[in-house]
Formats: structure tokens, C-alpha cells, sequence
């Protein structure tokens, strides 16, 4: 089994409401400041407190400032550096970092500057750092492996930033939902409150570590996260779920991503299929194609599952030239398969088995063990593996007796 988060983003999401949502479920106020102690960060309390957002329930979560101490603003070197000099588990850090320099590049584009010389400011103040450390360290420690998300709501009016006003979703929101794909529902709904209702700091979380779709799951528990408007007649609030999800239900869920590229270094190719398979993808091919004036392209395509597709879109929007990437939901039918290792006559192999409704319909000697052998003993790889698939097939018959 497979334990995931479910966010249900119905009222917009936050950094504070998403980790609101995760204590209220049951995470250990205590056990999150042990954990965040050990950033170079001081003049902040750490408290969550029970309010009421229309006739919910929820946990606010807040950081609070020592007005006495100085906060600056931070460059995104800085912060990276908070991350990795603290005493974070490594998967905190990495994931951590990953949704900083996310915001970065944003930032970079938006304000037209080098990526060295971006200061945040809303995003670099302490709150905003605790809430995206504190929220990937507060998803391990509930050994959360997979997050999805509902589609989110888009706000409208305008919002109050460091650069002025600003149209909702403010433009780096909006940035790094265009990044992946990330649903909408329209900002003009009248059931819905206007305003700002996804901030960059909510969105570069849930874009950075969820997939967008409603899983099957076995709900184990709920929590709801308080924003910090309370909205009349409706509940301000992040609702998440936390369950299991069976391995067929988790690993089922693929994406087909593919995208045109016809102006890239063919070097860079063998290089992103490493990255893309490091990231877990299923499979990776490339395909000739024409293109538009008769130019001959290729065409990427990446059989990912559903979890794993926006980091898959980050690492091909960041490694290649392409502009876009298609995505599509896709299905199939996996055979049974399994790793048998034998000691045959030639040494110790390794074999994989298919299997079809209980019926062994072929059996692969390992190319390397295969290959090692031939090497070691001088034999022509077709008999190595000619003679491993007859004795894996011998074993197999023996033991099904």
C-alpha cells in the first residue's frame, strides 16, 4: 500500500493552510519545530490554534514574528544555502530546494533578471520559508510517498505585492501553474469570495509535489487548514486527505507527454533520457519526424505515471528547447513479471519471467549476466543464452510440479 495526501484546494491554498491542514490530521506541533529548529532562522513561535471559517473547524497555523528582530530579504542563494547547511533529511532538502529555485526561474522571467540576482520578498521572508520547508518535512514525516490536488480556484480582483498591485493570480502564481499544466476552476464563480485565493507560496508547493486528479484511496484521515480571511458564508479553508492507495491503483495511472523539438543539440538527448528515467519514468523513446518547412525533428515522448508528471514537465521544459508538452491520460494491460536467479551451469543468472492468467509465455535471460558469461568463458552470447533459457525453463518446470 501506498500512503498519499489528497489536497482539496475548493477555497485556494496557501503555504499556512496546507500545513494547518496537515497538524490537524495529526502531525506534532512539537515534532515540526524540532524539525524546522535546525534552520539557521531565528525571531519566530511557531502556533496552531482551533478557529471556525464559516462552520468548519480548521487549525490555523502561524508563524510569528519577533518585531524586535530584523528580517531581510533573502536571495535565493541565501536560502538555498539556509536548506542545505540545516539538519533536514536529505529528501527534505532536495525537495525544498527544488521548489525554491521553481520560484526563482519564475521570478527571474517575470521581472526580467538573472536568476543570481533575484531577491524574494514575499516569498524570502521567514513565514514563507517555514511554510515550504515545514510542509515538505511535515509530508515525510507522516511518510506521505504521493500527493494530488483538485483543481484550483482562480481568484480575481487584485492583490498587494512588494512590486504594487497586482491582477489575481498574481503573475508568478499564474507562472508556475502554466508550468505544469495545472487545472482551473473560473475566478468568477459567484458561490466563490473574490480576491486572492492561491498565493506563490501555495501554488509552488502543490505544483511542485502534487498531481492534478481526485485518486482512489482508502481514507484513513481528514484535516482542514484555516486561511487567514474569513469569508462570510464560506469556509476559508485547505481540506486534505490522507489514506492509502493499493499498488494497482497508484501504478495504473499513467501520462503519455510528448513534445516536437527541432532546434536542440542532439547530444543533450542521451543526457535527459538519464533525467527522465532517474525521475521514474516508465519509458523513454525518441521518434523522426518532419516538421513545419520540411525540417527534420524529433519528437520526445515519456510514459510516466501519473505522480510523477510535474517534475517529468520540469525536467523537459528546463533540459530542452520546447516551448510546450502534450499530455494525455493513457491505459494498458501488464503482464505478470518476475525475477528468477538460478545457478546454472555457466555461473550464477538472473531471468525475467512473463506470465499471462497463470501461464509463463517467455523467459528473458538477464543481458548482462548473459553478457558477462560469454566474456568470461569465451562462448558466443547465443549460446549463453540459449542454454540459460533452456535451464531457467527446466527450473521453473521443477518447481511447479
Amino acid at each position: 500500500m501506498t500512503k498519499i495526501a489528497y489536497f482539496d484546494c475548493f477555497s485556494g491554498c496557501s503555504g499556512d493552510m496546507l500545513l494547518g491542514a496537515l497538524l490537524d490530521t495529526g502531525l506534532n506541533l512539537d515534532a515540526l519545530k524540532r524539525g524546522l529548529a535546525g534552520l539557521n532562522i531565528s525571531g519566530y513561535e511557531l502556533t496552531a490554534d482551533k478557529v471556525q471559517r464559516s462552520s468548519i473547524t480548521a487549525t490555523k497555523f502561524n508563524v510569528v514574528i519577533d518585531e524586535s528582530t530584523h528580517q531581510n530579504h533573502r536571495s535565493l542563494t541565501r536560502i538555498l544555502h539556509l536548506i542545505e547547511e540545516s539538519q533536514l533529511p536529505a529528501g527534505v532538502k532536495k525537495q525544498s530546494s527544488d521548489i525554491f529555485r521553481r520560484l526563482g526561474r519564475v521570478e527571474a522571467n517575470i521581472h526580467g533578471v538573472p536568476l543570481e540576482e533575484v531577491h524574494f520578498h514575499e516569498i524570502g521572508a521567514v513565514d514563507s520559508i517555514i511554510d515550504i520547508v515545514g510542509t515538505v518535512f511535515a509530508l515525510e514525516t507522516l511518510q506521505i510517498e504521493r500527493c494530488y490536488a483538485s483543481p484550483l480556484p482562480a481568484g480575481s480582483g487584485s492583490v498587494a505585492t512588494a512590486h504594487g498591485r497586482l491582477p489575481a493570480p498574481a503573475p508568478a502564481t499564474l507562472q508556475l501553474l502554466a508550468d505544469v499544466g495545472a487545472p482551473l476552476t473560473s475566478g468568477l464563480e459567484p458561490s466563490r469570495p473574490q480576491g486572492e485565493l492561491v498565493t506563490p507560496t501555495g501554488a509552488a508547493i502543490v505544483t511542485s509535489l502534487a498531481t492534478f486528479g481526485q485518486p482512489q484511496v482508502n481514507i484513513t484521515s481528514v484535516g482542514y487548514g484555516a486561511g487567514s480571511k474569513d469569508f462570510e458564508g464560506w469556509p476559508n479553508v485547505v481540506r486534505v486527505w490522507l489514506g492509502e492507495q493499493s499498488a494497482s491503483d497508484s501504478d495504473d495511472e499513467l501520462r503519455l507527454l510528448e513534445t516536437n523539438i527541432d532546434d536542440m543539440n542532439p547530444q543533450i538527448y542521451g543526457y535527459l533520457m538519464e533525467q527522465l528515467f532517474a525521475e521514474k519514468a516508465a519509458d523513454v523513446w525518441f521518434t523522426p519526424i518532419q516538421m513545419k518547412k520540411n525540417r527534420p525533428a524529433i519528437m520526445l515522448s515519456v510514459l510516466a505515471p501519473a505522480h510523477a508528471e510535474p517534475r517529468i514537465i520540469e525536467i523537459i521544459m528546463r533540459e530542452t528547447s520546447t516551448l510546450g508538452i502534450r499530455v494525455r491520460p493513457v491505459s494498458r494491460h501488464i503482464a505478470q513479471r518476475e525475477i528468477v536467479e538460478i545457478e546454472s551451469s555457466l555461473g550464477r543468472v538472473r531471468a525475467k519471467i512473463k506470465r499471462y492468467s497463470g501461464d509463463i509465455l517467455a523467459v528473458s535471460p538477464e543481458y548482462d549476466d548473459c553478457r558477462r558469461i560469454a566474456l568470461e568463458r569465451e562462448l558466443p552470447f547465443h549460446e549463453v543464452h540459449r542454454v540459460v533459457e533452456k535451464e531457467v525453463r527446466q527450473h521453473l518446470s521443477q518447481h511447479n510440479q
